[in-house]
């Protein structure tokens, strides 16, 4: 295998690619140049512009279609790869009985002002996501889903009230870095509520997290786009597992009914 690798378009090799981007200018020849000469400046030579439409009265939508100077190596590719097991439903709720002999207590919610409960409904909800039952289906796991624009504060007490073992945050909103203040809020106000050892798991998802940067938004897995109920599910069983020493399986009281 070719380590080294160019995008395919018409031919292989070609290294054709199709870019689309917005400038903040009417449209007219001179828009259309200026973008030409951004996607030359990005690589794209020869650019040819492929389409463009005024964006109200002042910006212009445009798409560009050329060949990229730049390669792939693939040796130096960085991604988070699944490091554990990834389960059955069946499997899962055994291993849970097996580690905590209750149920696992899962509190899900978009946090900030984000509306979007497509994803962390697709994770939690019974009806689930790409032909797999959610959360909710597993018999050993107590799903609290509190819905849309949640509160930080509020997250932190709806999930002690619940003694949550773990807490999954679903981010769609992404404008300003909406998603990355939201969720260092909310990893510091959990480390600040709960002895030190005994935070829930910290899970965040969503289309524009970068998988790898656990450490610098203080959370213990962040999950992207495509993303199954079972790969939770099992990554939950893995992570509680590790924790198993720490907190033993000594049984806590029952979670209260908590609602949205």
């Amino acid at each position: 295998m070719n380590d080294v690798i160019r995008p395919y378009g018409d031919t292989t090799g070609d290294g054709m690619v199709q870019v689309s981007f917005t400038l903040p200018i009417p449209h007219d020849k001179r828009a259309e140049g200026a973008a030409l000469q951004l996607a030359t400046k990005m690589g794209l030579i020869p650019a040819m512009l492929v389409h463009a439409t005024p964006m109200g009265a002042s910006h212009t939508f445009f798409v560009v279609y050329g060949s990229a100077t730049h390669l792939v190596d693939l040796d130096a590719v960085q991604v988070v790869d699944r490091d554990y097991p990834l389960l059955s439903a069946k499997d899962v709720n055994l291993s849970i009985k097996k580690s905590l002999r209750r149920p696992l207590v899962v509190v899900g919610a978009c946090i900030g002002t984000d509306a979007h409960t497509v994803g962390i409904d697709a994770i939690l909800n019974i009806k689930g996501f790409a032909g797999e039952k959610g959360l909710e289906y597993y018999s050993e796991i107590q799903v609290v889903n509190l819905g849309a624009q949640v509160l930080v504060p509020d997250l932190v007490e709806k999930a002690r009230a619940a003694h949550a073992d773990a807490v999954l945050v679903s981010q769609v909103v992404t404008q300003r870095d909406a998603h990355i203040h939201n969720t260092t809020t909310m990893s510091a106000a959990f480390r600040e509520a709960y002895p030190s050892g005994k935070v829930p798991l910290l899970v965040v998802g969503g289309p524009r997290f970068d998988e790898s940067a656990t450490n610098e938004l203080g959370v213990d897995r962040i999950f992207g786009r495509g993303t199954t109920p079972s790969e939770v599910a099992s990554y939950l069983v893995h992570a509680m597992s590790s924790r198993a020493p720490q907190r033993a399986s000594k049984r806590q009281p029952k979670a209260k009914e908590v609602k949205p």
